[in-house]
């Protein structure tokens, strides 16, 4: 009696499926046109449901920008921080001025969009607008239920 691993069990119903048709079987038993038929049967859903899941995350255009507050660099901090984030990634954040200067320098470094003559503006609109002593990131609740916390 043969055990089986899990790859092997697709194997095994492809191996039914195409034993009568092919004759060329290797060492292990199984017909190789049946393991690629598999394989690809597995890819090819993989990458459905990734394709799937990608646009499902995908947030619409208008509520990225709508939550960043006034200001002469809010215009620059949304192409600087909003090609890659969500508004709340930022909203909810409560950093001091040196912590927001290694944030931007980090994520310039990673390819953010801040002119070097924009940064020091960049820095100054995020630690006076998302500070330590700003109250917390409350988001907008979506339901239409209300809520039972105390």
């Amino acid at each position: 009696m043969k055990s089986w691993t899990n790859m092997d069990a697709c194997s095994t119903v492809e191996d039914r499926r195409f034993s009568a048709a092919s004759s060329a079987k290797n060492n292990r038993g199984f017909s190789p046109s049946g393991r690629t038929v598999c394989a690809t049967t597995i890819i090819i859903t993989l990458l459905a449901l990734a394709s799937i899941t990608s646009q499902a995350q995908k947030p619409t255009g208008a509520s990225l920008t709508a939550d960043l507050p006034a200001g002469s660099i809010q215009a620059k901090a949304t192409t600087a921080c909003l090609e890659c984030h969500e508004a709340r990634i930022i909203l909810q954040q409560r950093l001091s001025k040196a912590a927001w200067t290694k944030e931007v320098d980090k994520m310039t470094k990673w390819g953010a969009l801040v002119d070097p003559a924009d940064r020091d503006a960049l820095i100054d609109y995020l630690s006076s607008n998302f500070s330590p002593d700003k109250p917390p990131y409350e988001p907008q609740r979506t339901s239409g239920g209300t809520s039972s916390r105390k």
